[in-house]
């Protein structure tokens, strides 16, 4: 089969390779699927180029990337046979695992593998998984968001897009940051009631005057933990919970213990790929159904071939984009 691999971490353009390897094979639970697109997440760049510094290889070839979407071809075990022929999205491919989904082929446990709607197109199947995964339990995990405020930091994000459209699905009024003009219209069009500009609107006095009250944000969905603490901490309500699932700017942040238990606040940290089954399995079931009933919509920002997957990487480090980048296979 085609398929793109690294044996080594460094540089896009320096460590991918392209090139045949051997097709896998499904294994009894297995599903083999036929990849027509794949997903890149920051986090599948960010191992392949050794971040944080995370250098020494886990296998000594991976192919990258977890998230995609294609067709089933093939059932490790006979129970499955009826999967056979099925569009599909997967997730967390390379978890735990050397071959993920920027290759022709690859098998994964069938919990894995999602069915995909007609009217939903593989690159915008391939954009699920890991982002909306994580959004969905970071605006969950605490329970419902019926009638309450969530902020949802870097709303144009791909994770951030698909909180303000669970927590609009669920009930919430939905405010989201950004931090240009296009940011914005994304983020509007994901159904945020309230977008604000980071950099140039004064975000606490917007979000007061949006809910009518000083400490009116019940949830945060938040991008960047460290460098918004401040702002948090002066628009958290009581019991207010805040779900973070990067701090890139500042990875080791000052918590300010006393004023987040004055307010009996949650800090919740969110990571997809150690996420119990339960909520695995909660996050895939709310995301079948926002495609069967057409309300969960994605932004393909850019769709690059196989043979171009180092400037796909390239183009997603660089941070500018909006919208998902997608390699098509």
């Amino acid at each position: 089969m085609k398929a793109a691999w690294y044996e080594r971490k460094g540089p896009a353009r320096e460590v991918l390779q392209l090139g045949e390897r051997p097709d896998p094979a499904p294994a009894p639970g297995e599903l083999l699927v036929r990849v027509r697109a794949s997903g890149i997440n920051p986090s599948d760049w960010k191992a392949r180029a050794g971040w944080l510094g995370r250098d020494q290889m886990p296998f000594p070839l991976i192919i990258p990337h977890q998230d995609g979407a294609g067709e089933v071809v093939a059932a490790g075990s006979p129970e499955l046979e009826h999967r056979v022929g099925e569009r599909v999205w997967f997730y967390e491919a390379a978890l735990g695992r050397p071959f993920g989904g920027a290759a022709e082929y690859v098998a994964l446990p069938e919990r894995q593998v999602q069915p995909l709607p007609d009217s939903v197109s593989f690159e915008e199947g391939a954009s699920l998984g890991v982002p909306a995964m994580t959004a969905h339990r970071c605006v969950f995990a605490d329970g419902p968001v019926t009638g309450k405020v969530v902020l949802v930091t870097g709303g144009a994000g791909a994770v951030g897009r698909y909180a303000i459209q669970f927590a609009k699905q669920g009930g919430a009024r939905v405010i989201a940051t950004v931090s240009r003009e296009e940011q914005a219209r994304s983020a509007k069009a994901a159904g945020a009631d309230l977008v604000l500009n980071r950099l140039t609107d004064d975000l606490v006095a917007g979000i007061r005057a949006f809910v009518g009250t000083e400490r009116g944000v019940h949830r945060i969905v938040d991008v960047a933990f460290g460098a918004n603490l401040d702002v948090t901490m002066q628009m958290l309500a009581p019991r207010g919970v805040v779900a973070t699932y990067a701090s890139d700017a500042i990875p080791d942040p000052a918590v300010p213990f006393w004023p987040l238990i004055t307010l009996d606040a949650t800090i919740r940290f969110v990571l997809v790929y150690v996420m119990d089954e339960t909520a695995h399995d909660a996050a895939a079931a709310a995301i079948g159904e926002g495609l069967r009933q057409g309300w969960l919509s994605h932004e393909v920002a850019a769709r690059f071939p196989l043979e171009r997957i180092a400037e796909a990487h390239e183009l997603l480090e660089g941070g500018r984009l909006v919208g998902k980048v997608v390699v098509t296979i």
